[in-house]
């Protein structure tokens, strides 16, 4: 799969009191575009803890913010792989004001883990992320 996209709009709860995009929230929508692109590979991340114990953390996040977004802004949230280790993976991520044109807000690189659940040690990449992604 090659690049995946991700429609956000901006509501009140995340922004500050001046209706601008509170620096976490681009965190957030974020994290809703990486569990959206995993489920559109198929891969069910509430089985994967229940029935073979592996979760995916973020270990490390570089984040660029070049604009502001404001309340009521249509955004989207782009997910693309850059690499992919044993036990970890690493997204460059992006997010656009739909309007004007494709404005670049937000750009991020995310590398995030596979852990045993339980002792919260690395394992390898499940099969069905590696030969989806």
């Amino acid at each position: 799969m090659g690049t995946f996209t991700f429609p956000v709009r901006v509501y009140w709860e995340d922004t500050d009191a001046g209706g601008v995009v509170y620096h976490a929230s681009y965190l957030r929508f974020m994290e809703r575009a990486r569990s959206e692109w995993l489920r559109a590979l198929g891969i069910d991340q509430a089985a994967l803890i229940r029935d073979e114990r592996l979760q995916f953390v973020v270990v490390e996040a570089q984040i660029r913010y070049h604009r502001p977004a404001r309340y009521d802004d249509e955004l989207q949230v782009s997910v693309v792989v850059t690499e992919r280790g044993r036990a970890s993976w690493t997204m460059a991520q992006e997010i656009r004001r739909t309007s004007p044109a494709g404005e670049l807000l937000v750009s991020a690189t995310i590398r995030a883990a596979c852990l045993d659940s339980e002792s919260l040690k690395p394992r390898p990449l499940p099969a069905s992320l590696l030969a989806n992604s």
